[in-house]
């Protein structure tokens, strides 16, 4: 780069202190982005996915997935305030899917570990695989 091509002043060349007639200013303001209450909304599009592909109990997982897509499409447009509120549709979705998606296996874990429990204690041997078997096991269920 030859400096002939740009308009100095013939005091002033770069990385060097001008002594021409600009003045410093005493402030200095640098423009770093939006400000942390104008961010745009999250759309948890990933965890709408998981909650979806996993159990998905009465849908909630997909209604998620249809908020997170309508959140990203409105951030995408420029509707802020109608993004946040799908945003906030999709996280409770997602919150609920997820909790059902816990609570399922803990429940059938539990329901196991009762029965044999209830198995372990009851009197007289059980031969699941036996003549008898399925009468043995049903006698469990006979009230």
């Amino acid at each position: 780069m030859d400096n002939h091509s740009y308009n100095y002043p013939s005091d002033c060349t770069p990385l060097t202190n001008c002594k021409s007639g600009r003045k410093a200013n005493g402030s200095t303001v640098v423009n770093m982005g939006q400000a942390a209450d104008k961010c745009p909304p999250r759309d948890y599009l990933l965890w709408s996915l998981c909650n979806t592909l996993y159990v998905n109990f009465c849908c909630l997982g997909f209604f998620a997935l249809i908020y997170s897509i309508k959140a990203r499409d409105q951030k995408t447009q420029g509707n802020l305030q109608l993004a946040q509120e799908c945003s906030d549709k999709a996280k409770w979705y997602n919150i609920l899917a997820a909790g059902w998606n816990l609570l399922v296996p803990l429940l059938a874990i539990v329901l196991l570990v009762l029965l044999l429990i209830h198995l372990g204690t009851s009197e007289g041997s059980f031969d699941f695989f036996g003549e008898d078997g399925f009468q043995s096991f049903m006698k469990l269920f006979s009230w």
